[in-house]
């Protein structure tokens, strides 16, 4: 029997009642027939906000908590977070939408992507949002647009360091990047924006994301302060903002631990000390998406067949990798990795057994769980992928197949 579920982190955010799990209060078997059918993504919006809370108790009062719409821009998500973080950092105009629809402040919102439209960048300037610069060509559009429209933009420059976030899941910064402006040309970009009379704010650092190495994050930190530090004298203004990313992860596989942000929040209250008489004015902001909605949210499948091939079982859902990508292994895995996978409605069982979940999708790709150590599970039973709140539905391939979408709620 394979014994692989329990070497993950262990999964308690959610409880079970009469083997059961239990979501926003309810059973998972009800809250399916409140949603009418399946799949479905569902976030708990208590566990956003204990963990947002958990965020506050560690870091530092002075850091201001933004949060990056990518990771989940569901909107009925954002706008509960909009009550509990100082910010949100947006990568596209249909993004801004739904943070503009929030009550966040448009000051308290940010832009970021490599591949910013002139119409996404005339919208931004209008909003009255911060835009983070990627390149000298940018910086040419957001001039011409600012001046077109008749007031200054907003805009900061991203830089990618020369260092990057060591052991991260996904490194955004050191060696060539699309990301950001490498940082040996950032001081003849701040001149352009001096010469441009633009409203300059400060610097946007994000080196890499998927770390539970807390010394690795407290390295990156302090590279990154060091690196605005030696930037300040070239500013056309002194620096208000001072983004050093996030890179905070989360355990999906058998074996990672959870990310002890104790000593992470130790190691910023010194870092802030050291920088606040070279940079009284700035606000330093950590980016956190992931780490904020990622262990919030479950997705739900059903069971609608169930096969035995040459001895190994198959337990064929109305759900896949159309809905969920990166649990199947497609989003960036080298070597394929299963996510934890329960039978929701029979979370420990009185049978067990070794099965394979699968979607009902015409390619081998469509797994979500494969050889796993699951309840014996029947058709109409409910298969839960833990770790789904971010990069889940809008990272996934909805069209493929023309299957039916997934409905997402927040409860």
């Amino acid at each position: 029997m394979n014994k692989e579920l329990p070497r993950h982190a262990p999964l308690t955010q959610f409880p079970v009642e009469d083997d059961c799990l239990v979501v926003g209060g309810m059973r998972l078997t009800r809250l399916a027939e409140r949603v009418g059918r399946t799949p479905f993504y569902v976030y708990d919006r208590r566990l956003i906000t204990e963990r947002v809370e958990h965020l506050r108790k560690f870091l530092p009062k002075e850091i201001h908590l933004h949060y990056a719409m990518k990771a989940n821009p569901m909107p009925a998500v954002v706008q509960h977070l909009a009550g509990l973080v100082d910010g949100f950092d947006v990568a596209s105009a249909g993004e801004m939408k739904v943070a503009l629809d929030t009550p966040m402040p448009p000051e308290h919102i940010s832009m970021a992507g490599p591949g910013k439209r002139a119409e996404e960048l005339s919208s931004a300037i209008a909003a009255g949002i911060l835009i983070n610069v990627e390149s000298a060509h940018e910086l040419d559009v957001i001039a011409r647009q600012s001046e077109r429209l008749g007031y200054p933009a907003r805009v900061a420059i991203r830089i990618n360091p020369a260092f990057e976030l060591k052991s991260s899941g996904m490194k955004m910064g050191g060696g060539p990047k699309q990301f950001g402006v490498d940082e040996e040309q950032v001081p003849t970009l701040l001149r352009r924006i001096r010469d441009y009379e633009l409203d300059f704010h400060g610097f946007h650092i994000f080196s890499g994301s998927q770390n539970l190495r807390s010394e690795a994050i407290i390295e990156a930190q302090k590279k990154s302060v060091e690196l605005a530090l030696r930037l300040a004298d070239h500013c056309p203004s002194p620096i208000r903002v001072l983004n050093i990313g996030g890179g905070f992860g989360i355990p999906y596989f058998p074996g990672e631990q959870r990310l002890d942000i104790a000593p992470i929040g130790e190691q910023l209250s010194e870092r802030l000390e050291d920088i606040r008489p070279y940079l009284p004015n700035a606000t330093v902001v950590i980016e956190l998406g992931r780490y904020i909605v990622g262990e919030a949210g479950l997705y739900v499948c059903r069971v609608i067949d169930r096969k035995v091939s040459r001895g190994q079982v198959f337990l064929v859902t109305d759900g896949g990798l159309h809905h969920h990508l990166a649990a199947s292994g497609n989003f960036g895995q080298v070597i394929r990795k299963n996510y934890p996978v329960v039978i929701g409605n029979k979370v420990q069982g009185t049978e067990r057994e070794e099965a394979s979940v699968v979607g009902p999708l015409c390619t081998p790709l469509d797994i979500l769980g494969d050889r796993m150590d699951l309840a014996r599970a029947d058709i109409g039973d409910l298969v839960v992928v833990y770790q789904s709140g971010a990069y889940g539905y809008t990272a996934s391939p909805s069209l493929f197949l023309s299957q039916p979408v997934a409905t997402e709620v927040l409860v």
